[in-house]
């Protein structure tokens, strides 16, 4: 048992070196990748690479088409779209990246207790993430962000704990899977507690699927962040977000469409780059790809 569970370990740490080669093999995955680096360092470097104020108004340029001086043109109370743009990355990338930071936090220990534990605990926990799972993602996250109350770290956590589970259902899966293997009987065989087991043998072997499944829930997490935004739920004016921008567009898609071209590009970029990592990253974590 021993032999076969340090001989499982042995050819796992083989194989980590070429997940990231079949990786890099997938083009869409690496064009994923370089646009969302792309995307964080505008977000780290927005004082620099903003030419205005995001905040600051000039009615003597209200609504101007894209020019020199304002590559992206004007919004309808004259400030810099460029700038405004450049700081929403900011938002629409917290919000995805922390709400599934949140919803792994609680998911990954409800699933793990869950698959591990069976029993009444499995099944009663399993039948509040049916109900939670019954309720439209975006319809839940709106009624939660609507009872915080508006602001992006409200929009956050009602994302966050939307998400949740999602990664519950997907740990408790993988934990059902994991715990009849060998490694996991020799551990027990050995006398090893049952926490020590589910985090040092269960755990590390589904992290896996959870970070694909991260990948693609910042995706989603971040168009439900513009949705919230543009239903006033999430980032406040005048701080800019691509989901406000969009909103406000709408008033004036006539007479100003650039308004609405810039955040609507962007949002749909960002979400296809995350879509196509986390595809990629599925594929190359899977272990029976050689």
């Amino acid at each position: 048992m021993v032999a076969t569970t340090v001989a499982a370990t042995d050819d796992t740490l083989i194989k980590r070196p070429n997940a990231f080669r079949r990786l890099m093999r997938r083009k869409g995955a690496i064009v994923g990748l370089v646009v969302i680096i792309l995307f964080v360092l505008i977000a780290l470097l927005a004082p620099l690479l903003a030419p205005y104020d995001p905040t600051k108004t000039n009615f003597l340029l209200v609504r101007k088409p894209p020019s020199a001086a304002h590559w992206l043109g004007t919004d309808e109370i004259g400030r810099d779209l460029l700038s405004r743009m450049i700081y929403g990355a900011r938002a629409s990338l917290q919000a995805g990246v922390i709400s599934v930071m949140i919803a792994i936090a609680f998911g990954v220990p409800l699933g793990l207790m869950s698959g591990y534990a069976k029993g009444w605990v499995d099944s009663l926990m399993m039948r509040i993430v049916d109900a939670l799972l019954a309720c439209p993602f975006l319809i839940l996250a709106i009624a939660m962000a609507a009872f915080l109350g508006p602001s992006l770290t409200n929009a956050m956590i009602a994302i966050g704990l939307t998400q949740t589970p999602i990664f519950i259902r997907l740990v408790r899966g993988q934990v059902l899977a994991v715990t009849v293997e060998d490694y996991v009987e020799a551990a027990r065989a050995l006398g090893n507690p049952h926490l020590r087991i589910a985090v040092r043998h269960v755990l590390p072997n589904i992290v896996a699927p959870v970070l694909v499944q991260a990948t693609l829930a910042i995706a989603t997490a971040t168009l439900a962040e513009a949705a919230l935004s543009f239903l006033g739920l999430g980032q406040q004016p005048p701080e800019p977000s691509w989901g406000s921008m969009l909103n406000v567009a709408r008033q004036f898609i006539s007479q100003a469409p650039w308004m609405a071209w810039w955040p609507g590009l962007a949002i749909a970029t960002i979400v296809l780059a995350f879509n196509l990592l986390g595809d990629g990253l599925r594929d190359a974590l899977d272990p029976k790809e050689s």
